[in-house]
């Protein structure tokens, strides 16, 4: 399995943190948001790294991160030159991927027990594709999925005003060998995208998608107050490691 960080976008709602930064760059506590991310991957064996950021920020992610040595794994870089889309993204990874399964995190996605478990869950139930979602009290502001008794994701519907559950798909997703021809079939969305969720309801179609269950605390950290709480999150959960081995 190989691992592909989507590491793009303007960060507007960050504004003027990332003014002149990639907000992937922005700390999280004690380290860049991005180390985080790197380290989930690395924690779940995923050594081989591709990481996609636009032309505005990439050379900066580059300087940040380098080869990855540092980090324990092995990065490469590829410039997304249109704001197209997290699948337009994923698209470039064709080559990459070298016909095995990948998984794909979004930069700002942090987790209290990272990646590990889904990982595990989805060489446990399915080889084809799998989402994830946490149960959140506001359904309304993300895609949100409608499971079977089996796991299969019967629908996802982006940001509905009536939420048939409280389950939010994160940003975290992991396909096969056959996205990439999914992601041939497109048709930009309204606002001019290649959309992750035409992606995940392809294979829901083909009866090939599965949902994951997170375990702890999920944040995305794309606003001021979202990125102050994850903060927040990692300061505790690293002193409560800390404690732990200590005792």
């Amino acid at each position: 399995m190989r691992g592909v960080i989507l590491a793009g976008g303007l960060g507007t709602r960050l504004r003027p943190l990332t003014l002149v930064a990639n907000k992937h760059a922005l700390p999280v506590y004690d380290q860049p948001m991005v180390f985080h991310v790197v380290g989930y991957l690395r924690e779940a064996g995923v050594h081989d790294i591709m990481l996609i950021s636009g032309r505005e920020h990439c050379g900066d992610l580059i300087g940040l991160l380098g080869s990855g040595k540092d980090l324990g794994v092995e990065l490469t870089f590829r410039v997304q030159e249109e704001a197209n889309g997290i699948a337009g993204a994923l698209g470039l990874c064709r080559d990459f991927a070298q016909g095995g399964p990948i998984v794909v995190v979004l930069g700002d996605n942090l987790l209290e027990n990272g990646i590990c478990p889904l990982v595990a869950q989805y060489y446990r139930y399915n080889r084809d594709a799998m989402i994830f979602t946490k149960e959140v009290s506001d359904p309304q502001r993300f895609g949100v999925a409608t499971l079977g008794s089996d796991g299969k994701v019967l629908n996802i519907v982006e940001k509905p005003k009536n939420p048939e559950t409280n389950l939010a798909v994160i940003g975290i997703y992991i396909y096969d060998h056959r996205v990439f021809s999914i992601i041939d079939t497109l048709m930009p969305s309204a606002r001019g995208e290649l959309e992750i969720t035409d992606v995940n309801r392809k294979y829901m179609d083909m009866g090939k998608l599965r949902c994951g269950q997170v375990v702890g605390w999920w944040t995305d950290a794309g606003t001021v107050a979202s990125l102050h709480n994850a903060s927040i999150l990692m300061q505790q959960l690293i002193e409560g490691k800390e404690k732990g081995e200590k005792a």
